[in-house]
């Protein structure tokens, strides 16, 4: 891929975010969550091997799905209460059909399951972008209806992901997998804390970030893809093992 094609890309990433972010009505949000998935995917199988195109694949189908659920919970809101703003979201079952599309959008369990497929078939800094920038637009649309989501569905659907998360890394020897079901856990936390503070949920998702990125750095930095490479890390770089 040339360097041009890249900075689109990334550019094209950034923008969708940034779109999503500044938002405050739902078609413009939907655009900009659609302007980053479709900047990811060929980030994710710009190696041309199998299992890359598998993953994009996979993240293409589950954040379409995720995209379209939206846009209907969206217009179902717009039907009832006549407005398209983000801050009015007042319909029961457009809150319901929100909540699991965002949660779809994020990894959490049960819609967690293209989570660590995708970061397997996925580059160590591809999957540093999914797991860090690509939730911050579902978590900011997330961060902004927190009190008129649906609470029940978002707690149940934080614990279930804070228990498979943490089961589901259990018997993991491949560090993608193990930071998939990570992220996933630790989104899972994110969900359950939301529905008591906006505020404490932002800083539990700035302090995810800050965490993650290092780690996902060092892994790149040591060439680390099992756990088994861990315990030789100390050859290569004697300071990075003990923090790793």
């Amino acid at each position: 891929m040339s360097p041009m094609i890249t900075s689109i890309l990334i550019l094209s990433l950034a923008t969708g975010t940034i779109i999503t972010m500044a938002s405050f009505h739902w078609l413009l949000a939907w655009m900009g969550l659609e302007l980053n998935t479709l900047a990811i995917l060929p980030i994710i199988s710009k190696s041309h091997h199998p299992r890359a195109t598998e993953a994009s694949t996979k993240y293409f189908l589950t954040q379409a799905a995720a995209s379209a659920l939206i846009l209907f919970s969206s217009v179902m809101n717009a039907q009832a209460t006549g407005q398209w703003s983000i801050l009015q979201l007042e319909d029961p079952l457009a809150q319901t059909l929100l909540t699991v599309a965002l949660a779809m959008k994020l990894g959490l369990a049960p819609t967690h399951f293209w989570l660590p497929e995708v970061l397997q078939g996925s580059s160590f800094k591809t999957g540093l972008i999914i797991i860090t920038w690509q939730k911050l637009a579902p978590m900011t649309l997330l961060l902004l209806t927190w009190n008129q989501a649906s609470m029940l569905t978002l707690t149940m659907m934080g614990s279930l992901s804070v228990v498979l998360g943490g089961l589901g890394g259990l018997n993991q020897t491949q560090l993608r997998k193990v930071i998939a079901f990570s992220s996933i856990a630790h989104l899972g936390w994110m969900a359950t804390i939301v529905t008591k503070s906006n505020k404490l949920a932002l800083l539990n998702l700035t302090m995810y970030i800050l965490i993650s990125t290092p780690m996902m750095l060092s892994l790149i930095f040591s060439s680390t893809k099992t756990t088994q490479d861990l315990t030789t890390t100390w050859t290569t770089s004697p300071m990075l093992a003990p923090l790793t």
